[in-house]
């Protein structure tokens, strides 16, 4: 398809439109259009129909103004791509998109100011945190505009501008640069005062079910003379669109041409490795790459090898050219409220050194040493000693992690105490790895069922999903799959986020046991999520022939008999319940899968481990609880885990407030104006009802449903069900919603006394809003601010400061450090997690396991590097030593050359062009790689003579052509190199 795009575009230029099916297509081609020469612009596929509320394609909507803006001003060789959906709408034209330039020194009236941004389409708002808002509080204006990466914040001097600043969301606080002026684009349309008057007259006479009525819901339907693009504009089509299948009408796009083939390039998949360039040595080879640190990765020489540095990808062939491109297509990143980096390090935290023990971490210190300036992190010890180690070295400290979060003592350098500490964990570790070393033993002796799956009758379970599983689902289910037959016990842990695809995951595992003959038992907590997994499971499966039962106090006798029958027989059936399944006797399982794990108790889960001693099984939690998480880190059990939200997915703001009346009146009226419902979660079922009162005269109309763990399990059952066909606004209750209840429509939460909750329990009941691709809010509420509990304020502070999405897993770890280490295997050893810390506790026990199981020993990756050349990333590049850090810090632990050219192609897109002090520290990093690879435990230098001394202290001796930094770190490259070659 890029094939006759390029030639289409390199050759004539007769056409304006390009149409697509959908906006995978649009990018592609844009990438060959643009490669072409021209300029290319790309509508997003939106997808809304004639009279839909259109607050749910904000985001398509801003896209849309962005693009056609920026294509109307262009004045050059232009191309509109776009997904044939969007062209069956009337478009915003140039005279609509006319933008509002705010000037420093302008005189504006504020009033005017306000009523310009309505009509451009703003929603005015307290806090301005989004795209598309604005607010006016006395002289200052706060406006986040439509393209805009940041808001901007303009101050008046009664009616003048006298400052125009970007500021950050999450803090709220101006940046320091003044800007010139600002350029508003409209998010619908730049309309007149008359015309938005003409506009607001027909979204009330419009036919919509809207409840909401304005100009943000109907407002692009209600626009008298938007055009229609495919008569203004000479289209094409990319290729024929079936287009039936969508039901919509094709007339529209009848009598367009369509793309003819391409006839001189075609299409090309390949992986570039070193056949690929010797088999065509002959062919001009183009390589695109975005940056040089790109191309140089590849380390291919080459005459017939062109480096062209450009963000586009194509990948064409011809007789005697190629162009293959380096780039990578980026999911698109949403904003993330915070920059949380998790291992970070802040002056005064306490480290471990693996040899040193407990110090206090200081900052980064550039000094120069044998006439090389080179940059060292710095540590203190007791009585003020201090350590300086060498930043290529980070990987050798981490921060403290004990069990309480308790204040550490430091260690003393040069005192043997630590490393006597250290041994003494290790015999004691000795013994937990054996236990651990035991369960697996067993386990392993138990010969698995082997589970496949028949791959037609499998890529139709795939096809009917409805859409297409994100990286890490795949990823989960390849491992899953690679488990089932691999004739061997699975236990393995899937973690992921609320709404992340944890349970497609599983039934992909559970149609490959009932497909091969065998039955599945899928746990729950409660019986309300018993009930929606049964129906996810019974929609999903039933053009399969596969029978979904269900378990729970709601099953008549009949169905019990009837799945009693089902299990006793060996019949292969899925069945879903509460833990009352663990009461029935199943003959024939093959695969146990528990949701929500951390909600099962110690016996439960021993129980359902009784059952299913030679069954596999899949645990799935969305937080792991801190012993799942030793577990999983420390091998005992395979360990997936779901990082990428589905795209339409939105983080869900997070707001930790002292309770307000104002507050909750606001959050629920805005929930409701967008036709939402909210969760009210109170804990205490005997003031439940003053709670009620409360929320009513607040909101006389407000229809409230009150439920508890006292109230019949069949009326909650009924309610729940009214609930979700949307008989009631607001749900009053106890954390009962906490547990997986999927209801997509509630996405505003408001908790009271949510320092009383857990750490994982206030994560889950976030989770329970935002499973659409609305804004969801959530409001952890304190009574007073002064009677919390310093654990309880940090608890919530995690929470607010991760308000991403996949946030879970590092929640566990704030979790960890704030609770305690968690018993590895049932033993208690917080004691030792707190003398040495939980990073290097782990890494120990991973050593132990390691010895045990006669597995090579820990490479010994230690290099010593004593060579005078100046290296380091240099500060005028990365300014932050908090980002040098964290830089030094993934280098430090890179194992692989590949990795350090990703992190240097990712310095230069975040930074810029990498200078020779910069580039010199990555080398470093190689050398000290391919020493390690290598068998080297020290290198250094006197001018030009190089020495390499190995394992048993026999030395290798180089000499440089110069005593230039750059002439030595060459010939250490070129001989390293060369030698890796060799024992490969």
């Amino acid at each position: 398809m890029q094939a006759k795009v390029f030639e289409h575009f390199s050759g004539n230029f007769d056409t304006e439109i390009l149409i697509t099916e959908d906006d995978k297509e649009a990018v592609l081609a844009s990438h060959a259009a643009g490669f072409a020469g021209v300029e290319c612009f790309v509508l997003p596929d939106f997808r809304a129909r004639y009279g839909d509320d259109l607050r749910s394609f904000s985001t398509e909507l801003f896209e849309l103004s962005k693009q056609l803006n920026k294509y109307h001003k262009f004045d050059g060789k232009k191309l509109l791509i776009s997904p044939f959906h969007t062209l069956l709408h009337k478009l915003p034209t140039k005279k609509h998109l006319e933008n509002f330039i705010i000037n420093f020194g302008d005189n504006l009236d504020l009033k005017n100011l306000a009523q310009t941004f309505m009509r451009f389409g703003y929603e005015c708002v307290d806090i301005v945190e989004s795209e598309g808002e604005f607010s006016i509080r006395a002289d200052i204006v706060d406006i986040f505009g439509v393209g805009f990466e940041q808001p901007v914040r303009i101050l008046f001097f009664d009616t003048e501008v006298e400052s125009i600043r970007y500021y950050d969301t999450s803090t709220q606080l101006s940046k320091k640069d003044e800007l010139e002026n600002v350029c508003i684009m409209p998010k619908i349309a730049s309309l007149t005062a008359t015309e938005y008057e003409k506009v607001n007259k027909n979204i009330q006479n419009f036919n919509s079910d809207a409840i909401i009525r304005d100009i943000n819901s109907l407002g692009f339907w209600a626009i008298d003379d938007f055009d229609d693009y495919l008569s203004i504009y000479k289209a094409k089509l990319l290729k024929k669109i079936d287009f039936d299948a969508y039901e919509i009408q094709s007339d529209k796009f009848k009598g367009f041409g369509i793309l003819s083939e391409a006839s001189i390039y075609s299409d090309l998949q390949v992986s570039l490795s070193p056949d690929f360039f010797m088999l065509n040595s002959r062919k001009k080879i183009e390589i695109l790459a975005r940056n040089e640190s790109l191309f140089r990765s590849l380390n291919i020489t080459g005459d017939n090898i062109i480096f062209t540095q450009s963000p586009f990808i194509l990948n064409i062939t011809s007789n005697n050219h190629i162009i293959v491109s380096l780039n990578k297509l980026e999911k698109k990143k949403r904003i993330s409220r915070t920059s949380l980096v998790i291992d970070e390090l802040k002056p005064n935290d306490y480290v471990v050194h693996e040899e040193y023990g407990i110090g206090q971490f200081v900052g980064l210190e550039t000094i120069s040493v044998l006439g090389a300036t080179r940059e060292f992190v710095v540590i203190n010890y007791q009585n003020n000693d201090r350590l300086l180690l060498p930043v290529e070295n980070l990987n050798m400290i981490d921060r403290y992690i004990a069990s309480n979060g308790s204040t550490a003592v430091l260690d003393r350098l040069g005192k043997a105490s630590f490393a006597k500490l250290k041994e003494k964990v290790r015999e004691k570790l000795f013994i937990i790895a054996s236990k651990i070393i035991a369960i697996a033993a067993k386990r392993e002796l138990i010969k698995g069922i082997i589970l496949s799956k028949d791959e037609y009758e499998y890529l139709r379970f795939l096809n009917s999903a409805g859409f297409s599983y994100t990286i890490d689902q795949q990823t989960a289910i390849d491992e899953i799959f690679t488990d089932l037959k691999s004739g061997m016990v699975m236990d393995r842990l899937l973690s992921g986020d609320v709404g992340f695809g944890k349970t497609e995951v599983a039934m992909n595992a559970i149609f490959a046991c009932v497909k091969s003959g065998y039955q599945a038992l899928f746990f729950v907590p409660t019986t309300l999520l018993s009930a929606q997994h049964y129906k996810s499971l019974k929609d999903r499966f039933s053009s399969f022939n596969i029978d979904v039962y269900r378990l729970d106090r709601f099953t008549s006798t009949k169905e019990k008999a009837s799945l009693k029958k089902a299990l006793d027989d060996g019949k292969a059936v899925v069945c879903v319940g509460t833990h009352a399944l663990l009461n029935l006797k199943a003959s024939n399982i093959g695969l146990i899968v528990v949701d929500e794990e951390h909600k099962f108790g110690v016996k439960q889960k021993e129980q359902l481990k009784e059952i299913s001693s030679t069954s596999h099984v899949l645990s799935m939690s969305a937080t792991p609880i801190p012993r799942s998480l030793n577990m999983a880190l420390s091998k005992i059990k395979s360990y997936s885990s779901l990082k990428t939200p589905p795209s339409s997915r939105l983080d869900v703001r997070t707001s930790v407030k002292e309770f307000d009346d104002k507050l909750i009146k606001e959050a629920i009226l805005r929930e409701i104006r967008r036709a939402g419902q909210i969760f009210y979660i109170h804990n205490h079922i005997a003031d439940m009802p003053q709670t009620e009162n409360f929320l009513k005269k607040l909101l006389p109309s407000l229809r409230i449903l009150t439920l508890h763990s006292k109230i019949p399990a069949k009326t909650t059952e009924e309610e729940m069900i009214r609930f979700e066909n949307g008989e009631y606004d607001v749900l009053l209750c106890t954390s009962i919603v906490e547990s997986g209840i999927h209801l997509p429509n509630a996405n505003t939460i408001i908790v009271e006394n949510a320092n009383k909750f857990g750490m994982a329990d206030l994560h889950q009941l976030r989770g329970r809003v935002g499973r659409g691709d609305k804004q969801a809010y959530c409001y952890f509420l304190i009574d007073d601010k002064s009677n919390i509990s310093e654990d309880a304020l940090k608890r919530l502070n995690a929470l607010q400061s991760n308000s991403s999405l996949g946030s879970g897993a590092v929640l566990a770890y704030h979790d960890l450090e704030i609770r305690g280490g968690g018993n590895i295997v049932g033993e208690a050893q917080s004691g030792h997690i707190e003398a040495i810390g939980y990073s290097l506790y782990l890494k120990m026990l991973e050593d132990e396991i390691n010895k045990i199981l006669n597995q090579n020993e820990p490479r010994d990756s230690k290099v010593e590097l004593k060579l005078s050349v100046n290296a380091y990333l240099n500060a005028h590049l990365i300014r932050e030593d908090r980002l040098r850090l964290e830089l030094y810090r993934r280098l430090s632990k890179c194992d692989d050359i590949n990795k350090v050219y990703e992190i240097s192609s990712e310095i230069e897109d975040r930074f810029g062009k990498l200078d020779i002090y910069t580039k010199q520290f990555l080398d470093l990093i190689v050398i000290k790689i391919l020493c390690s690879k290598c068998g080297y435990k020290a290198i250094s230098n006197a001018g030009m003579n190089i020495v390499l001394t190995d394992k048993n202290d026999d030395k290798i001796r180089l000499k440089s052509r110069s005593m230039d930094d750059d002439d030595i770190l060459a010939e250490i490259l070129v001989y390293l190199r060369s030698k890796v070659k060799d024992k490969n």
